[in-house]
């Protein structure tokens, strides 16, 4: 029994190889139909699910790629590919604040196991498009509450007054009580929809060289914040020295800035239409 197990399971491994060859010459019909194969004969495997899942993502088959990707996750929950894949069929469904928190799961797996990588980026691309998606959809839907709100509370302060008998009209024709009260009303309005309207990000949380909000943000030795993979790049690519100060500087010497990766986390909880990229 214990033979003929290790034969099948040795069977659908093939059939996997055969598909990343596949898979690595764009031959996705191929790749799908020996993922497929390999799926039948083992379908307990998570990685056989998770790159069909991979196929479908080239494709742009979103029903499929959410299938095969919840399938993976189903049999091990730590594949963070799992989650991103599952997160980007979730925005295509307009269904942001689920994809949030695949990409969430999928950046705190990346971070729990202290990796460099490279999906990372990638990963919070995808994040903060579904975060200002998020935003911008219930913004609208807020504004026209609020809006709501104030014509209600507007008619309330004019029957208000009416009962109460002062509302009395001025040569212009407005009850000059009545008016400085719908004039505080809107001015309370106007307040309250200042944090959700859009405006330009503070310069102390953008990076000097990219000009967008900081993710990681770095200091240098020179006292100078930036963001840590364009500081990094500049490094490898231009030469050790501090972009603005000239000074020598190696990556060694970069030293997370705390104070203000908070203050971004702050800002952005408060303004989520800053997640908007350039």
């Amino acid at each position: 029994m214990a033979a003929g197990r290790d034969g099948v399971a040795h069977q659908a491994e093939l059939r996997r190889i055969e598909g990343n060859v596949c898979f690595k010459k764009a031959r996705l019909g191929a790749a799908i139909d020996c993922y497929t194969e390999a799926i039948a004969l083992c379908p307990d495997v998570a990685v056989y699910w998770m790159n069909r899942a991979l196929c479908h993502f080239k494709r742009k088959e979103w029903a499929k790629v959410e299938e095969d990707s919840r399938k993976a996750l189903a049999l091990d929950h730590t594949l963070v590919k799992g989650h991103y894949l599952l997160g980007c069929a979730l925005l295509e469904k307009e269904e942001s604040a689920l994809a949030i928190k695949e990409f969430e799961k999928a950046l705190i797996l990346l971070k729990s196991a202290n990796s460099t990588d490279v999906m990372a980026e990638e990963i919070w691309q995808v994040l903060a498009k579904a975060k200002y998606l998020d935003w911008e959809k219930h913004s609208t839907e807020r504004l026209w509450r609020m809006q709501s709100l104030k014509e209600a509370c507007e008619s309330a302060l004019q029957e208000h007054h009416f009962l109460t008998g002062t509302f009395e009209e001025d040569s212009n024709g407005s009850s000059n009580e009545c008016s400085e009260h719908i004039k505080l009303l809107s001015e309370v309005f106007s307040q309250a929809t200042i944090a959700d309207t859009p405006a330009d990000v503070p310069d102390y949380l953008c990076c000097q060289i990219t000009f967008e909000i900081f993710r990681d943000p770095v200091i240098t030795p020179s006292g100078v914040t930036y963001e840590r993979a364009t500081l990094v790049e500049h490094l490898h690519k231009v030469g050790n020295f501090d972009p603005v100060t000239r000074n020598p500087l190696k990556e060694h010497q970069l030293v997370p800035n705390l104070a203000i990766k908070e203050a971004v986390q702050a800002y952005l909880k408060e303004h989520s239409w800053a997640y908007k990229l350039n």
